[in-house]
């Protein structure tokens, strides 16, 4: 069968998952009676609540005769490891631009490997229909943006179309039938050439190991596209790593190929094809499958550095095991170290006690992710502030720098503004009206200043702006960043809070919990007015006396406590604090410091 490959780019929310979706609808890969959930790609629970895409995954539809194997990658920048090996497996890219938003700074970075790898894009225009859509507007972007970018002659003459796939059409101009996807599956098959990996498929067999994925039943599988020859089931191949190491030999168990969101047992896999392979032991992403005949690995493209770093440790609180029942550190070191081998973008590396464990990642919300999850499996953890990964450059000192893209009402444009460009040294590079009483602001800034900056920008704009941030450079190391200004309220007391004692609390600061909720010495319950730390006692009752008298016994009425989220509480932490996650909590706590910590840390600043 005719075969082609391609993957469909986007930043977040700007309907990749939803046209994925029509895409099989059209090409018959459901019953008619079939039921079908929406953004069916999004398979993972994370996924679901939050509406985002987290892991790439492929499916693959037939069209009058031609098989079009389909990668939906993630849009945050967070989980761009996925994207820039997912991107080795395919021929052509279809980058989907929101036609009211235009390209966004997440568009940008995948569009960026994508073009550097001679990928020519089909450009699909998406939601349309929108009354603040401006279709025109963001195709001179997309070309401004290839340009930029520098794309070639070939890549800046890409066909576009006009699409919206909520409602399951596109058409090549803007004024079309709005009938279906089939001028989009035509131009699919016209214009993205089909595999030339096809003509070796007389070759010794070669697979570059692009994900890593297990089943209870056949163990490890991993993920990728022929470059040449074939591969049977009970064919007997081997393992070389990147660097030419040769890992394994195993026996072939299990070849699966994609057909629609399932993926189906084959006997034979040819080259060009994208399967999943059964039967190892040890390999894993990056590593070369080939036939024992080959001596040499396949090229794997590096990928770019992680920006973040975070301490893992165990929860050594004194509510530490009262929720899950994977506490200690072996475990927590063995569940870090398999997220690390199939998650590309995330390095371990052990502490000197062993105890703790620093993990490197792309940003906040990969963070966030791999921590959710723990704590779904039953873990107990204990994590710290995020701190920026500097490097030593030209000159001297560097440390990550951001594109932040802002879209916000004009009237907290200069609230936004003296906060990115004060306090966390951000430098201004465009700013311009976007319509719609709104502006688009373009900045610079360290990804320190950017820690903890998400919740504030929310309360600034008064939740209506929207900021997008993906890296983009290094510079020279520009000092002092403010953390958080405020201190905290800290308990004094082991024991389950008191109403009226959170009452009396309430002129001291913003609370982070309620009553009856249990605490301990050094447990942070809140945020204090100032900006100095404070011990409280949140368990002292109200005295009885036998005096009765009118007004003396008003029932407590408490403000309702602020509940942090994950990432939040992650981001909200000072250096020496933590955050204690458990499988039914989230806390904030004061690191317990022995006196050589202490000192070192007043040393540094």
């Amino acid at each position: 069968m005719d075969l082609r490959n391609i993957a469909i780019i986007a930043h977040v929310d700007h309907g990749k998952t939803t046209l994925v979706d029509e895409l099989l609808k059209q090409s018959g890969a459901f019953r008619e009676n079939q039921a079908v959930a929406e953004r069916a790609m999004d398979s993972n629970d994370l996924e679901r609540e939050r509406g985002i895409t987290i892991l790439a995954k492929c499916t693959s539809v037939e069209w009058k005769g031609t098989r079009i194997n389909i990668v939906d990658t993630p849009g945050h920048a967070d989980f761009g490891g996925e994207v820039e090996r997912i991107l080795s497996m395919v021929d052509g890219v279809v980058l989907l631009v929101d036609a009211a938003e235009g390209p966004m700074p997440q568009t940008k970075f995948v569009t960026s490997k994508a073009l550097a790898l001679g990928l020519r894009p089909i450009v699909v225009l998406n939601k349309v229909d929108k009354p603040d859509a401006e279709p025109d507007r963001a195709l001179d972007e997309c070309f401004d943006l290839f340009a930029n970018l520098g794309a070639d002659d070939d890549q800046l003459d890409f066909p576009h179309m006009y699409a919206s796939g909520r409602s399951g059409w596109a058409d090549a101009e803007l004024d079309g039938p709005r009938k279906d996807l089939s001028a989009l599956f035509r131009l699919i098959v016209d214009h993205v050439p089909a595999p030339k990996q096809q003509k070796k498929q007389d070759d010794d067999f070669r697979m570059l190991a692009t994900t890593l994925g297990s089943d209870p039943f056949v163990g490890r599988i991993l993920t990728g596209r022929i470059e040449t020859g074939r591969v049977k089931v009970g064919q007997t191949v081997q393992a070389i790593s990147r660097i030419g190491q040769k890992i394994e030999q195993f026996r072939v168990t299990k070849v699966r190929a994609f057909r629609g969101l399932m993926q189906q047992d084959i006997e034979e896999g040819v080259a060009g094809d994208i399967v999943s392979l059964a039967g190892m032991t040890k390999a894993t992403v990056a590593d070369t499958i080939c036939a024992l005949a080959v001596d040499e690995a396949l090229e794997a493209r590096p990928i770019d550095p992680p920006t973040i770093t975070v301490t893992f440790g165990i929860n050594d609180s004194p509510l530490a095991g009262r929720d899950g029942k994977k506490v200690q550190s072996r475990v927590i070191r063995e569940r870090l170290m398999k997220e690390a081998e199939s998650n590309v973008a995330i390095k371990i590396k052990d502490t000197p006690g062993g105890e703790a464990f620093e993990v490197s990642g792309r940003g906040e919300l990969q963070m966030g992710v791999l921590i959710e999850n723990m704590r779904r499996e039953g873990f107990e953890l204990s994590v710290s502030r995020p701190q920026v990964i500097m490097r030593d450059g030209e000159n001297g000192r560097e440390e990550p720098v951001e594109e932040v893209t802002i879209d916000v009402d004009d009237e907290y444009t200069g609230a936004v503004i003296e906060k990115i460009t004060g306090p966390r040294k951000g430098d201004l590079v465009e700013m311009k009206p976007a319509g719609a009483g709104k502006t688009r602001i373009v900045a610079h800034v360290p990804s320190r200043g950017l820690i903890g900056y998400h919740g504030e920008f929310l309360t600034d704009t008064r939740g209506t702006g929207v900021l997008n941030r993906v890296f983009h450079g290094w510079t020279p190391h520009k000092g002092t960043i403010e953390g958080r200004r405020a201190g905290v309220l800290i308990s004094m007391e082991n024991g389950e809070t008191v109403a009226y004692a959170l009452w009396n609390l309430e002129d001291r600061g913003k609370m982070f919990l309620g009553a009856q909720a249990p605490v301990y010495t050094g447990m942070i319950i809140g945020e204090h007015s100032r900006d100095n730390d404070l011990e409280v006692n949140p368990l002292k009752g109200k005295k009885l006396t036998n005096v009765r008298a009118s007004g003396t016994d008003e029932a407590v009425r408490l403000t309702t406590p602020v509940t942090l989220t994950l990432e939040e509480a992650i981001a909200y932490i000072n250096d020496d604090e933590l955050v204690e996650v458990t499988p039914n909590a989230i806390r904030l706590r004061k690191r317990y410091l022995d006196p050589h910590e202490r000192k070192r840390m007043s040393k540094a600043g």
